[in-house]
């Protein structure tokens, strides 16, 4: 079985990012934040810490985890409105109550780096130019990265968020892919998934795919981080029961998350020359 490692990818593009900014004014990237969650506070941390590597300024709006969605939307709105700010991107968890497709709606399309909006959603769907999550986008990075051919496989998507799961649909599609989307209420998933070529984990569920999911020689992307007892992470892939019968698999950490983080980054670089 073969490692789909993204950081040689994600290295690649941090290079062609720094070089794109060093041509121009610095980008800043603005990051909302209203959760006391560990996990997401790393992520945040770990962004900034990319951010500086490339050139980019990061942000951080901490509004703590007593934040209402009315403060939540009006520093969305602040940020969008000026013009020192070339992305925003909110971050989830969010406190009771606020709905993060309701305040991603505040968020300027042109410095939604993130695909977060609606909007931006809706135009991705049309096959219009729109900033894709960069979740989803980074899971098509790493398919042209290994020359994964897409056009015409049998690929399925475990996963039906914002996210991930519907924009990734819809940019495989655009690449002729012939997509199953599957989810909670799929009924045999293993019947399903078992049929891909090219099969992509995310649902936030440690290692719910097994080797029944699995047909021989697939493509297996693994988009899931879940928390493990130890401060590790585990993917929604049992790695070790489908390695005698994938043929490629990303592992977790270092599979898709390094990218993830490089295509925010370079989606920043690209709205700040857009402004």
């Amino acid at each position: 079985m073969k490692t789909l490692t993204g950081k040689e990818l994600a290295a690649a593009i941090r290079a062609e990012t720094a070089a794109r900014v060093a041509d121009g004014p610095q980008p800043r990237l603005a990051v909302v934040v209203a959760t006391a969650d560990e996990a997401s506070l790393w992520y945040v941390r770990s962004i900034a810490k990319a951010a500086s590597g490339v050139g980019i300024a990061c942000d951080l709006a901490d509004l703590g985890p007593g934040a209402t969605a009315t403060g939540i939307r009006e520093t969305l709105e602040r940020l969008s409105a000026d013009p020192g700010v070339h992305g925003v991107m909110l971050q989830t968890p969010l406190p009771p109550g606020a709905s993060a497709q309701e305040l991603a709606a505040a968020i300027d399309p042109a410095k939604d780096v993130d695909g977060a909006n609606p909007l931006s959603l809706g135009r991705l769907a049309a096959g219009l130019p729109a900033f894709a999550p960069a979740t989803a986008a980074a899971v098509m990075a790493l398919l042209d990265h290994y020359g994964v051919a897409l056009e015409g496989r049998r690929t399925v998507v475990v996963g039906r968020s914002t996210v991930v799961g519907k924009p990734l649909a819809h940019l495989l599609l655009g690449r002729n892919a012939t997509v199953t989307v599957c989810h909670s209420r799929t009924r045999d998933l293993a019947a399903v998934t078992s049929t891909a070529e090219v099969l992509v984990a995310a649902v936030g569920r440690a290692g719910l795919i097994g080797a029944e999911h699995v047909t021989p020689g697939a493509v297996v992307i693994d988009v899931g981080t879940n928390p493990t007892e130890d401060g590790g992470l585990a993917g929604d892939v049992d790695s070790a029961a489908v390695a005698d019968r994938a043929g490629a698999l990303t592992p977790v950490p270092g599979g898709v998350g390094p990218v993830t983080t490089a295509l925010l980054l370079r989606h920043t670089a690209q709205a700040a020359d857009l402004r």
